[in-house]
């Protein structure tokens, strides 16, 4: 599934010729600068660069109003690309992330949404000065999971890889390729999918793996199974697979633990997922992120009052999916164990 070089050399020659330049006059909050040819509005600020699917990198010059701002910045499919930054008054701030453009922009099943590169420039007080993107190509993380990891099309509904992106530099790219309803079987099966993130795999790539929550029957032998091929086909494909344990449920047991099958995703054959996944990782001498007693450790922390943040229980008794706030704490985690585990450079994190 390797792309032939004469493609990725034509990638690379049209480069410049997809390098989109956007210079907005810094002015007083409120103010909306002339010429601004690609961005409309102030707050937030809505920017749209008609350009081909690809890896984007976007420099940004926020501040430098008359007034302190603080700038969150948001792509594509609701992905948090960066979070609120501060200016004070007179004061600009230099930021650089990637994006990865593609068709459909959010989940691969889903809508297909707008064309090229979305980018929106909110936060509390959102100040932009100038704004550069340009193609590039850089080592990414790719993401295969389900409902609790995708990016979500509609509020309040988010999933921890979109969240992801803030946390990280221009030096590394996030490619979400998480999609609701799907189990370790479905996932593999669908072209759009697991062989859709086959064929992005450039050598040394990571690919997170999180995939159990719609395993709700399928026995051991085949979830080990499904798990395993995956990750003899990342490594065909020259990447780096990384098994990911499943965001638990928020289920508490009367004594304020969440240890029951229901929250730790103990499927109706008695299948102990998260068990199976540690348990090949060590076989297969995968790097495991225990995502799952990762997220018990910090529900049982806030406890059955606390906790209903994380997730969507105020807005939809839904005890499962995460909210804003849940997606972006589980991000975190994700990503310290990214880091303590050095299976990304320290000079990629943010």
């Amino acid at each position: 599934m390797r792309r032939a070089g004469t493609a990725l050399l034509a990638a690379c020659t049209a480069a410049a010729a997809l390098t989109a330049l956007a210079a907005v006059p810094a002015g007083a909050q409120g103010h909306t600068p002339a010429g601004r040819d690609r961005c409309s509005g102030t707050a937030p600020v809505v920017c749209r660069f008609d350009v081909a699917p690809g890896t984007y990198r976007v420099r940004a010059v926020l501040g430098g109003g008359a007034e302190a701002g603080s700038t969150a910045v948001a792509a594509e499919a609701r992905r948090a690309m960066l979070g609120e930054t501060p200016n004070a008054a007179g004061e600009t701030v230099r930021r650089a992330f990637t994006v990865d453009v593609r068709d459909p922009e959010g989940e691969p099943t889903g809508a297909t949404g707008s064309p090229g590169l979305d980018l929106t420039f909110g936060g509390a007080a959102p100040q932009l000065a100038s704004l550069h993107v340009e193609r590039v190509r850089t080592p990414q993380v790719l993401l295969a999971g389900d409902s609790t990891v995708c990016d979500q099309a509609g509020e309040p509904y988010t999933g921890w890889g979109q969240q992801l992106p803030q946390y990280l530099t221009d030096r590394l790219s996030v490619a979400n390729y998480a999609d609701s309803g799907e189990s370790s079987q479905t996932f593999r099966d669908d072209p759009a999918l697991f062989p859709a993130l086959l064929s992005r795999i450039h050598r040394g790539d990571l690919v997170l793996v999180q995939l159990a929550h719609n395993d709700k029957q399928t026995d051991r032998d085949t979830y080990r199974a499904n798990l395993t091929a995956m990750i003899e086909d990342v490594r065909a494909e020259g990447g780096r697979p990384v098994l990911v344990t499943p965001v638990v449920r928020r289920w508490f047991n009367t004594d304020g633990t969440l240890d029951n099958g229901t929250a730790l995703l103990v499927n109706g054959l008695g299948v102990d997922l998260p068990a199976e996944v540690r348990a090949l990782a060590d076989e297969q001498d995968t790097p495991l992120i225990d995502l799952t007693a990762l997220t018990k450790a910090r529900v049982e922390e806030l406890g059955p009052e606390a906790s209903k943040a994380l997730y969507l229980y105020d807005e939809k008794r839904d005890n499962t999916h995460t909210s804003a706030r849940g997606a972006t704490e589980y991000a975190a985690l994700v990503l310290g164990e990214l880091r303590d585990r050095k299976l990304i450079p320290s000079r990629a994190v943010r």
